[in-house]
């Protein structure tokens, strides 16, 4: 089934759109971090939540920024990585990311309803898990409408988060007690939690600023709206992580309670139970929107690999109306809703891996593809050959620092999930 180019093109994304869809991915609110303060200490993670970016999401905004104007196809990244080294490492691009999305997908649905157990205390682990399955439902038959409807909700949803975020952030100012600096880090904690899974987690916070580029194809002038989003989204997440953080511990205090969803207690202690259950609100939908930007990005993913022929061919099916993979969504959305019943405490530092390897990929796709003048950009990573090597080596740097330091399930864990790649794809071949 194809889609007919108009009705396709009436359900492209403008920049507005791009813009909420990307940051609720990518950041979605500061949900999340408060794992970072008890792990690492908290100067440490403030200081993460402003030098990681320099060194992870800025660097590979730019190579998806160049090469978006360069290919701005359906599949980005995996398409990228494919054309610069080839079917092996392309394949294992797509791979590596579809089976990110798995660790990830079902831990948002399951992160809204333990939200929700506030207001339903009595529930069951049954109910629980159908209520998590009900939000994968509703979300898929919102991606499979197409990204216009997606960047509705998400911008619904991120103003949603935002007012009590900000109203936080200006009563924290009002009511700064403590130095948010102090300690550095956590006291007789070992070193590897200290600056390896800190980092990890930090890591985790600012990736898949290349992930947008899946759907470059249903993006109006993509060459022209995807570096603008950037850079708007780059310095908006780093706000929206770093300003609550530090009026938040300046305000409330409590470092060492600083775990998932202390955000609510603290905005409780600085503005009173109204802020704090607004803020508990907040955090719920944050997950809805983390999981409706997930579920876009990521499907495109197994369709762009049927296209090339990686994945069974009855993938690249599109919605006879709204031109949307809807099988591919699916097949997606079920596998989500299979695992909704993990937890998210360790399958961060295995997702991590997998990312890290995604990521490592698309910086070298962009030094790789620089030897091929028919590639016409109208956007350049600035610097020449000192901004391309800042570019690629950061990222790399960064993300062996946070392997060589992850524990011993991530580890484990993150290494069996690279070396599956790698056979799958023999498997297919043969």
């Amino acid at each position: 089934m194809t889609t007919q180019p108009k009705s396709s093109a009436l359900r492209k994304a403008g920049l507005f759109y791009l813009v909420f869809v990307m940051f609720s991915y990518t950041t979605g609110g500061p949900f999340g971090l408060e794992d970072m303060v008890t792990t690492s200490g908290p100067g440490i993670t403030l200081l993460y939540l402003l030098i990681i970016p320099f060194f992870w999401c800025i660097p590979v905004s730019l190579v998806s920024a160049e090469l978006t104007t360069a290919m701005p196809v359906e599949g980005g990244f995996y398409r990228w990585t494919r054309a610069a080294f080839g079917d092996f490492w392309g394949f294992l691009s797509g791979w590596w990311n579809w089976s990110a999305s798995f660790l990830l997908g079902g831990v948002y649905a399951v992160l809204f309803t333990d939200y929700l157990v506030y207001y339903l205390p009595k529930m069951n682990w049954w109910e629980h898990y159908l209520i998590s399955v009900a939000l994968i439902v509703l979300l898929t038959w919102v991606n499979i409408r197409g990204i216009q409807m997606v960047g509705q909700i998400a911008t619904g949803l991120e103003i949603f988060i935002f007012i009590p975020v900000m109203i936080m952030i200006v009563m924290a100012l009002t009511r700064w007690h403590f130095n948010p600096f102090t300690p550095w880090v956590v006291p007789h904690q070992a070193t590897y939690k200290i600056f390896g899974v800190g980092l990890a987690l930090g890591l985790w916070l600012y990736s898949g600023y290349e992930q947008l580029s899946t759907v470059a194809e249903e993006v109006e002038n993509p060459q022209r709206s995807y570096p603008r989003a950037l850079a708007l989204v780059v310095p908006l997440s780093m706000a929206a992580y770093f300003l609550p953080a530090v009026t938040g511990l300046a305000s409330a205090g409590n470092w060492e309670k600083w775990h998932t969803g202390f955000f609510s207690d603290a905005a409780a202690t600085i503005g009173g139970p109204w802020l704090g259950t607004w803020m508990t609100l907040a955090a719920m939908v944050a997950n809805v929107a983390l999981l409706n930007s997930t579920i876009l990005t990521t499907t495109r993913m197994p369709f762009a690999m049927a296209e090339d022929g990686y994945l069974p061919e009855v993938l690249t099916r599109k919605h006879p109306r709204y031109g949307t993979p809807w099988l591919a969504i699916l097949v997606s959305a079920l596998i989500y809703a299979l695992l909704a019943w993990q937890s998210l405490a360790q399958l961060i530092s295995v997702y991590i891996w997998l990312r890290s390897a995604t990521t490592i990929l698309t910086v070298l796709s962009g030094w790789k593809l620089r030897s091929h003048p028919e590639l016409k950009r109208s956007f350049t990573i600035p610097g020449g050959k000192a901004g391309l090597f800042y570019v690629v080596g950061a990222p790399v740097v960064m993300a062996l620092v946070a392997l060589l330091g992850s524990d011993r399930f991530g580890m484990i864990g993150g290494a069996v999930a690279i070396a599956v790649g790698p056979i799958i794809y023999f498997v297919l071949r043969r």
